[in-house]
This record gives C-alpha cells, sequence and structure tokens, in this order.
C-alpha cells in the first residue's frame, strides 16, 4: 500500500515537473534576456543624458531608476508566467509606495523642486543669486537643497522647495548687477557739476563697467537737499567690494570739490573731511 502510494506520488510529481518545466524555462530565460536588455538600456540612457549635457547630479540618479523599473517588470513578466499571481504583488508595492510617500511628503517635495532646479537650471554653481531672501554665491546644488556661500562667509543651506515657491533672482545672468546708491547734494548747487564730479569718480574704480554706462540723475526733493541717484553696474563678483569702492571714491570726490551736504539736524552745510 505505501509503495502504491510513493509510486503515485512521483508520478504526480513528475507530471506536475514535465508541466512546470517549460514554464520555469521560459522564466529563467525571462530574466537572463530581461536583465541583460534593461542593464543595456540603462547603458544607452545614460550615454544619451551625457550627449545632451544633462545635469551630472540628475543622470546617475535617473538612470538608476529606470533601471530598478526595468528590472521590477522582468520579475514581475517572470512571476507571471510561472503563475504567481501578480496583482496583489502590485497593490502591495503601491501600498508601501504610498505610505513612504505620505511619511516623506516634505522630502519629496525638495526632492521634485531639486529634479526641476537640474533640468530647468534658474541658477548654476558660481552664480550670485537670491533665495528665498538669502542673498550668495551657489556652491553646490544637490536633490534636496542648494548651498549658498554669504558675503559675510557663511554657508546658507537652503531646501529646493522653498526656492521653487519662491522669487529666483540670478544676479550673474546678464553679468551684470546695479549698485544701488543715493547722495544729496544742497538746492544752491549746480547739479551738472556734482554729476561730472559723480561720474569722474566712477570712471576711477576699476570695478565699475563702462557697459552698461553708470547712470546719474536726480531722484527726489525734500526739504533739506536734493536726492541724487547714483547707479553704477558691476560684476557680479564684486558686488561687495563695488559697492565699498564707489562709496570711497564719492566721499572723496566730494571732498576734493568742495561739496556741500545738508545736515538732517538743520540748514546749516558743513564740510566732508577726506
Amino acid at each position: 500500500m505505501n509503495e502504491e502510494k510513493l509510486n503515485l506520488y512521483c508520478d504526480k510529481a513528475v507530471d506536475l515537473a514535465v508541466a512546470f518545466a517549460p514554464k520555469l524555462a521560459g522564466a529563467i530565460i525571462l530574466l537572463v534576456a530581461g536583465f541583460w536588455l534593461a542593464k543595456k538600456l540603462a547603458a544607452l540612457l545614460s550615454l544619451s543624458l551625457q550627449r545632451a549635457s544633462f545635469s551630472k547630479e540628475v543622470a546617475p540618479f535617473l538612470v538608476s531608476f529606470a533601471g530598478i523599473a526595468m528590472k521590477i517588470f522582468v520579475l514581475l513578466a517572470a512571476a507571471s508566467i510561472i503563475g504567481i499571481e501578480t496583482t496583489s504583488i502590485v497593490g502591495l508595492l503601491a501600498a508601501a509606495g504610498f505610505a513612504v510617500g505620505f511619511a516623506l511628503q516634505g522630502s519629496l517635495s525638495n526632492f521634485a523642486a531639486g529634479i526641476l532646479i537640474m533640468v530647468f537650471k534658474p541658477y548654476k554653481i558660481g552664480d550670485m543669486v537670491e533665495l528665498h531672501g538669502k542673498f550668495g554665491k551657489v556652491e553646490d546644488i544637490h536633490i534636496f537643497n542648494t548651498i549658498l556661500a554669504t558675503p559675510g562667509l557663511k554657508t546658507q543651506i537652503i531646501p529646493n522647495g522653498k526656492v521653487i515657491d519662491d522669487t529666483i533672482t540670478n544676479f550673474s545672468t546678464k553679468g551684470a548687477v546695479r549698485i544701488e546708491l543715493n547722495v544729496t547734494m544742497p538746492y544752491e548747487e549746480s547739479f551738472p557739476r556734482v554729476k561730472e564730479v559723480l561720474m569722474d569718480a566712477l570712471d576711477s574704480v576699476p570695478f565699475v563697467l563702462k557697459t552698461p554706462a553708470p547712470e546719474v540723475g536726480i531722484e527726489s526733493f525734500d526739504s533739506h537737499s536734493v536726492l541724487i541717484a547714483v547707479r553704477p553696474y558691476v560684476r557680479p563678483d564684486n558686488y561687495w567690494v563695488g559697492i565699498f569702492e564707489v562709496h570711497r571714491a564719492v566721499k572723496a570726490a566730494f571732498h576734493e570739490h568742495n561739496i556741500q551736504v545738508a545736515y538732517s539736524e538743520g540748514m546749516e552745510l558743513g564740510r566732508i573731511g577726506a
């Protein structure tokens, strides 16, 4: 009796093996061929991104993501050939992805923003920018944040989600940035003379650009003096040193040409020292 059962079990095992062997062989062939093809397609994608001068920070991630996605597809296809129900597996993966995405929604927002920054490139490393109210030079651009070096030698790490949600001011795009400076002169002074003095002072500052040309004009009038706008242009990298040098040159020029100013305490005119 035991021998008969054993023979029966053996026959069933052989039948199952015969029926299952082609499916198993097909699944193995699909896995080998599919993984090989996924590797080749990932390499082709990497080469295409390099030729398109795609961001070096994003390209490896996209290639890796595409490779993993293709391998998962191959695994599911192989499981389906064997006879494994893949619907429940896909549902489980979707639920897990939803849970992870919900838990990391802030990080995913920064990640998506980082992808947009690296693809559309509103700024690049070395640019002088103002991001989320912070001014400085872009030191690095990561997937989740942008790193700025401020003029005060501070490192600002700004989440990319904040950058995308706010105004991006890039001072390096045009190659020049304007310095905003205001000086005063008394009403009795000649504006053409003061303008000539200011233009000569700006011309003496090596950081001030000839093109675009500096601008000097009357901005407004108050009870004590005439407010003059002085608007020279400098390279973004020379912004702060340009401000200091322009202020120094203007003060020295006013002293040299004995141009007086009206103090806010009253109408008395006073000289400007060297």
